[in-house]
């Protein structure tokens, strides 16, 4: 009767070929400790068994930095870019409206809110070249 048994899979996972079984310990001052931390976030690595290996072993160590200058800059373009895209979609509008069905006296009113929706486009383009320029300047002086 045994020998009708088929062997099942216990599951789980996958045993590796080469496991890290060897551990050591190592304690910190609270100045150390600290320090260690600082290191840590800067490498950007997930673990921090990872990252003391890559440390002993003489891996590169990566810095990654922030600068609030450069957030500052996405974040007002991107809301510049919104700017503009909402005035492009109401020229669109405008231009459909336009040229599918209005008289002349109705044609010459939505040409004027033409022009003023193409003036405030360029400010906004305007705008978003001075910031750009700005920018450059604090960029390049740093």
């Amino acid at each position: 009767m045994k020998d009708n048994f088929t062997k099942r899979n216990k599951g789980g996972r996958t045993h590796k070929n080469d496991p890290a079984i060897y551990r050591y310990s190592v304690n910190f001052t609270a100045v150390e400790h600290a320090r260690f931390l600082t290191m840590f976030e800067q490498s950007g690595l997930q673990s921090k068994a990872r990252f003391i290996a890559a440390r002993v072993f003489g891996d590169e160590f990566r810095v990654i930095k922030y600068d609030r200058s450069v957030m500052e800059y996405t974040t007002k373009l991107s809301s510049f870019y919104a700017q503009f895209r909402s005035v492009g979609v109401n020229y669109n509008q405008v231009v459909k409206e336009l040229h599918s069905h209005f008289s002349e006296k109705k044609t010459f009113a939505l040409l004027y809110k033409l022009e003023k929706l193409t003036a405030d486009l360029v400010e906004i383009g305007k705008n978003i070249l001075d910031l750009s320029e700005e920018f450059k300047k604090q960029w390049l002086q740093k």
